[in-house]
């Protein structure tokens, strides 16, 4: 049976979606995407120089045949601004979709929520497929997901700072009243953060930093992808209860008992 990733109608194999920050070189993040399996790249809009038609930009070494480009807003701090990067996201990438982040403040880089709102509302508007980046807030998830999102994407710590999924209560809530796919974004470190993602049901996970800055990005991408892919195996095999008691794995009763010694 088909086990895709739907997002707006669109299939992905993969559940592991990369961003393309931080790399130290061109050619080490070409490498990781290619071990990640993934099928769908960020790029920051607004960190490309369009300016020079002639520059070389990130685009050009991804291969646009074999990974679907996500823009993103990053680098926005108001509504306004996301939406004027948003537009000229899709004029430069051709897609319809965009990941939305506005964030207003530099020192720890949390999501505004009114102005994603705000923002995600005009963007849908227009025709744009929505993919939102927020904080773990299940009350703002699901005025996303009323307003028309395609998904949203809450995350699991501060950006690029490898401390894992510190909102695990909270993805849990978003995870059990979403109706469009859960994507946990920010803040993972290692494939067993990603790993534990899945298994709380989340749909896909994004991940930059912990791949890029990492000492060797492909291998750590190669291992993001079984992360993600074990952890989506566990989610649908289904965990055992927690309990406060020890329970015998083996049989306590009907076993054969020594015989008594002789005097």
């Amino acid at each position: 049976m088909s086990d895709d990733l739907i997002i707006a109608g669109k299939r992905f194999k993969s559940r592991l979606i990369l961003g393309t920050g931080r790399y130290r070189t061109m050619e080490e993040m070409v490498q990781a995407l290619d071990a990640s399996g993934t099928e769908m790249v960020t790029v920051a809009i607004r960190r490309l120089d369009l300016d020079d038609p002639a520059k070389k930009t990130i685009l050009d070494y991804i291969d646009w045949t074999r990974y679907n480009i996500l823009p993103n807003t990053a680098g926005c701090r108001t509504a306004e601004e996301a939406l004027f990067v948003a537009r000229l996201g899709r004029e430069v990438t051709r897609t319809d979709f965009v990941k939305l982040e506005v964030i207003p403040d530099a020192r720890y880089l949390f999501p505004d929520p009114v102005g994603t709102l705000e923002a995600a509302k005009q963007l849908i508007a227009e025709g744009f497929i929505v993919l939102p980046y927020i904080h773990a807030d299940p009350v703002l998830a699901m005025k996303l997901e009323q307003a028309g999102c395609a998904t949203v994407m809450p995350l699991g710590s501060a950006i690029g700072s490898g401390q894992g999924i510190h909102t695990k209560e909270e993805i849990r809530i978003i995870i059990e009243q979403a109706r469009i796919p859960v994507v946990v974004d920010a803040g993972l470190a290692v494939p067993s953060d990603a790993a534990s993602a899945l298994e709380m049901g989340a749909q896909a996970v994004l991940v930059n930093t912990a791949i890029a800055q990492a000492k060797d990005p492909a291998l750590m991408a190669e291992a993001f992808k079984h992360g993600v892919e074990a952890g989506r195996k566990a989610y649908q095999a289904g965990r055992i209860a927690v309990r406060t008691q020890a329970i015998a794995s083996s049989p306590t009763s009907d076993v054969p008992q020594p015989a008594p010694a002789r005097s």
